[in-house]
C-alpha cells in the first residue's frame, strides 16, 4: 500500500516514511552478454568460473539455458576492460560463440533453430552407413579398419580438432578431450566397432541433446513473449507505427483490438477488456475504460482504446519485468552451485581413476592383460562427463522460475526458489496484505457543539495534502471541494497525524498518541477500524471511524499454507489491538502482534525469527514499500500487489502479481515440485553413472553401456527437467 507520512490513522507503521540509510542501494555497474553458438555446459561452468577471478568482477553468472553471462563489477569505469577480457576467455574456451552486448531488457533466452547445420548431418549419415556396411559384411582386416576409420573421421573428425586445440590451450579434462581418448584407445586395441559406436552416439545423443534444450529454451521463451513489438503513436490525425523505446512520457497512442499494450499509461478513450493473464495469471479477464490504469503486456481483447503514455518503455511493468526473470539465472541455488564445484572435480577424478585402472591391474594380478584393463579404463573415460548434471540443473531451475512467471509468480533467482522449500513461518502485514486496503468511512462520531458535517470539514483540511488511502477516504466522504490557499501552516507529526492551521485556527486530527502529545482530553473510542481523532482549538472535537474488510482470499490461503506444512502463520501491523485481534481470529492465525511502528516490526521479525528451526526459513509478505526494512532482515521477502509499484518489484525476493496471498501457496507448491525434479535427475544421472562405472571397472559394462550413461542419461535429465516449467494444475 502506497502510504504517506502524514496520515492520521493508527495504523502508524503504514504512514512511515523509509529513511534513505535503510535502503541498499548496490553501487558499480552490469554488462549483460548474449554467446550465440554456446552449446558447451562444461564449457560454459568454466567461463563463468574464469570471468569470476578477474580483477574488478563483483560477482558473474552465466546461464547455460539462456545462453547469458550476466557481469557486474565494483567501478563502472572498469566495464569496458572487463567486458574485452570476458570475451577474450569466452574466445579461448568456446571460440566458434559470437559474444553479442545486450542492451534494455532481455528475459528470454536466446533461440537458435540451427542445432546442427547440414554439412554435419550429412557427414553423420554417410559416417553411420559406413559403419554399418563395415559392421554388417565380411572384409579384409585392412578394408574393415580403413571403413571404420574414415566412418570414425566423419563422425568425429571434428571433436578431435576441438580436442586438440582446447589442450594446447590448456583445457585437458573436457568432454572432447574424453571422447577422443576413449575411442583413440579403443582403436589402439583393436575395438574398432565400439570406438566408431562411442563417437557416433556420442554425436547423435549430443544431437538430440541440444534439439531438447533448444526446445525447452522456446518454451521458456514462449512463457515470457509478452514484449510488445510496436506502438501505434497518434501525432495529430495521423497514427504512426513505432518502436515502444520511441514513445514518450504524456503521448497518446492506439490500442486496437487484439494488439499487445505496448506501454504502461491511462485509457482517455474507449472501454474493453484486457487479458492480463501474461503478468498476473488471472484467467479472468478485466473491464478497462476511461480513467482506468493500463499496463504494457495485457492483450487488448475487443474494444478501441486512447491511451496517455504515464512511463517510458524502461520503466514500464512488462520492462521490469523482463528484466527480473532474465536476471534470476544470476542468483543460482545451492544445488546449482554444488553441481558445478562437484563437476569441476568430478572429471579429474574419473579420469585419474581411469588410468588407476589401465595401469595397476596389469602388474598386481597375475595373468592380467592390459588390452583387457585398457577397454575397462576407457568405459570409465566415457562415463565421466558430468553433461547430464550441468545441463539439467539449471535448466530445471529455470524451468520452475519461468512457469511460476506464467502463474503470476515473479521469483529473482533460484536460490529463492530454492530455500521456499524451506519454509517454516509465514509474517503477514495487515494492510494492503490480508486486506483489501480499501478505506471507507464507516462512523462518523462528533462530541455535543460539532456537527458531522463540522467534524468531516476539519479532518478534510487536514487531510488536504495527503494521498494516502485513509485521507482519501475522508475527503471522499467529506464530497466537497477543500480551498487549500486556506491552509496556513501544515506539520505532519511522526507517527501521531497532522497538524494544520486554517484561517488562524488550529486543527490537529491523528491518533491517541497525537491526542496525549497535545494535552487533549478525549473519549477513547472502543470499535472495530481505524480511528482519526479530531481537536479544533485545542478541543476535542470527535472521531471518525474508518474500516478494511478482509480479501475474500485470505481465508483460504491461511488454511491452504497450514495443509501444505506451515508450522506457524503470524501478523504484524501498526493497527490497534482490537482491529489487529479481530482480523487474526478471523484468518486462524497462530500469533498477531499489534501498534507496532517500522523498527518494531523489524525487531519482531528478529525474535520470531530465534524461534524457527535452523533448517527452516522465514517468509515476510508485505506491500513491498512501507515494509522495505522488513523484507529485506526477513529470509524471503515476498511483495504483494505488485500491479503497478516499482518499490515492490525492487525490494522483495519473490514478487506476486495480484493481491492474492493464496500465490504463496502456489510459489511453495512450485518450489518442492522444482526440488522433486532436481534431485531426480540428480539420483538417476549419479545413479546410472555409478553402477556402469562400478561394473565398467569389473568388465562387465562395454562402452555401449557407456555412452548410454553419458549421453542417454543427460538426454533423459534434460527432457525431465522440461517438466518444471508445467505448472497449469499447481
Amino acid at each position: 500500500m502506497d502510504t504517506d507520512p502524514g496520515c492520521t490513522c493508527t495504523d502508524c507503521t503504514s504512514c512511515t516514511v523509509i529513511e534513505p540509510q535503510t535502503v541498499d542501494i548496490q553501487t558499480g555497474a552490469s554488462k549483460s552478454l548474449l554467446l550465440m553458438g554456446l552449446n558447451c555446459a562444461s564449457c560454459a561452468a568454466k567461463i563463468e568460473h574464469e570471468v569470476n577471478k578477474l580483477p574488478g568482477v563483483q560477482h558473474a553468472s552465466l546461464d547455460f539455458v539462456a545462453k547469458r553471462l550476466l557481469i557486474h563489477v565494483y567501478n563502472e569505469l572498469d566495464l569496458g576492460k572487463i567486458t574485452s577480457q570476458a570475451a577474450e576467455i569466452i574466445n579461448k574456451f568456446e571460440p566458434d560463440v559470437d559474444v553479442i552486448e545486450e542492451h534494455g531488457a532481455g528475459g528470454a533466452p536466446v533461440i537458435e533453430e540451427d542445432v546442427f547445420n547440414k554439412n554435419e548431418l550429412i557427414k553423420i549419415a554417410i559416417g553411420a552407413l559406413l559403419f554399418a556396411v563395415a559392421l554388417i559384411f565380411e572384409f579384409s582386416f585392412w578394408t574393415e579398419f580403413s571403413l571404420f576409420l574414415v566412418s570414425y573421421l566423419l563422425v568425429g573428425g571434428d571433436i578431435l580438432l576441438r580436442a586438440v586445440r582446447n589442450i594446447s590451450r590448456g583445457q585437458v579434462f573436457d568432454e572432447y578431450f574424453l571422447m577422443s581418448v576413449a575411442t583413440i584407445g579403443a582403436f589402439a586395441i583393436r575395438q574398432f566397432p565400439e570406438g566408431v559406436a562411442v563417437m557416433l552416439f556420442f554425436k547423435v545423443g549430443e544431437f538430440f541433446e541440444d534439439l531438447a534444450v533448444n526446445r525447452s529454451r522456446r518454451s521458456i521463451s514462449s512463457l515470457m513473449d509478452i514484449r510488445p513489438d510496436y506502438a501505434n503513436l497518434q501525432v495529430g490525425d495521423e497514427i504512426k507505427r513505432i518502436s515502444p523505446e520511441g514513445v514518450k512520457i504524456g503521448d497518446l497512442i492506439i490500442v486496437k483490438p487484439g494488439e499487445r499494450v505496448p506501454l504502461d499509461g491511462v485509457v482517455i478513450e474507449g472501454r474493453s477488456m484486457v487479458d492480463t493473464s501474461a503478468l498476473t495469471g488471472e484467467s479472468v479477464p478485466r473491464d478497462v475504460e476511461e480513467g482506468s490504469d493500463i499496463l504494457g503486456g495485457f492483450i487488448n481483447q475487443n474494444g478501441l482504446l486512447k491511451v496517455r503514455v504515464t512511463k517510458g518503455f524502461g520503466e514500464t511493468t512488462v520492462s521490469k519485468v523482463l528484466d527480473l526473470v532474465q536476471n534470476a539465472s544470476s542468483k543460482k541455488a545451492p544445488t546449482e552451485n554444488f553441481i558445478t564445484k562437484f563437476a569441476r572435480y568430478y572429471t579429474p577424478v574419473v579420469v585419474f581413476g581411469a588410468i588407476a585402472i589401465a595401469l595397476i591391474p596389469p602388474f598386481l594380478i597375475q595373468g592380467a592383460a592390459f588390452s583387457q584393463w585398457i577397454y575397462r579404463a576407457l568405459v570409465f573415460l566415457v562415463i565421466s562427463c558430468p553433461c547430464a548434471l550441468v545441463i539439467s540443473i539449471p535448466l530445471g531451475f529455470f524451468g520452475g522460475i519461468g512457469g511460476a512467471s506464467k502463474k503470476g509468480i515473479l521469483v529473482k533467482g533460484g536460490n529463492y526458489l530454492e530455500a521456499l522449500n524451506d519454509v517454516d513461518t509465514v509474517i503477514f502485514d495487515k494492510t494492503g496484505t490480508l486486506t483489501k486496503g480499501v478505506f471507507k468511512v464507516t462512523e462518523v462520531v462528533p462530541e455535543e457543539g460539532f456537527s458531522r458535517d463540522d467534524l468531516l470539514e476539519m479532518a478534510a483540511y487536514a487531510e488536504v495534502f495527503s494521498n494516502h488511502p485513509i485521507a482519501v477516504s475522508i475527503l471522499n466522504a467529506y464530497g466537497k471541494t477543500v480551498n487549500k490557499d486556506l491552509v496556513d501552516d501544515h506539520e505532519e507529526v511522526f507517527g501521531h497525524g497532522i497538524k494544520v492551521a486554517v484561517c488562524g485556527r488550529e486543527i490537529l486530527a491523528g491518533n491517541s498518541k497525537l491526542m496525549r502529545k497535545e494535552n487533549i482530553s478525549y473519549n477513547k473510542a472502543d470499535v472495530q477500524g481505524t480511528i482519526v481523532y479530531v481537536a479544533f482549538n485545542k478541543t476535542y472535537a470527535g472521531y471518525i471511524v474508518i474500516s478494511d474488510e478482509i480479501k475474500e482470499d485470505s481465508i483460504d490461503a491461511i488454511r491452504n499454507l497450514r495443509d501444505i506444512g506451515i508450522r506457524k502463520t503470524v501478523m504484524l501491523t501498526g493497527d490497534t489491538r482490537t482491529v489487529g485481534e479481530k482480523v487474526a481470529e478471523e484468518l486462524e492465525l497462530d500469533e498477531v502482534y499489534t501498534e507496532l511502528l517500522p523498527d518494531q516490526k523489524v525487531e519482531q521479525v528478529e525474535q520470531l525469527e530465534k524461534e524457527v528451526p535452523s533448517a527452516g526459513k522465514l517468509v515476510f509478505v508485505g506491500d513491498g514499500i512501507n515494509d522495505a526494512p522488513v523484507l529485506a532482515r526477513a529470509d524471503i521477502g515476498v511483495a504483494m500487489g505488485a500491479l503497478g509499484s516499482d518499490a515492490a518489484i525492487e525490494a522483495a525476493d519473490v514478487v506476486l502479481m495480484t493481491d492474492e496471498p493464496s500465490q504463496l501457496v502456489g510459489a511453495i507448491k512450485i518450489a518442492k515440485r522444482t526440488k522433486n525434479i532436481v534431485w531426480q535427475n540428480i539420483v538417476f544421472a549419479l545413479g546410472v553413472k555409478g553402477v556402469v562405472l562400478v561394473f565398467g571397472a569389473v568388465g562387465i559394462a562395454t562402452m555401449w553401456a557407456a555412452v548410454f550413461a553419458d549421453v542417454g542419461v543427460a538426454l533423459i535429465a534434460v527432457l525431465n527437467a522440461t517438466r518444471a516449467m508445467y505448472v497449469k494444475n499447481i
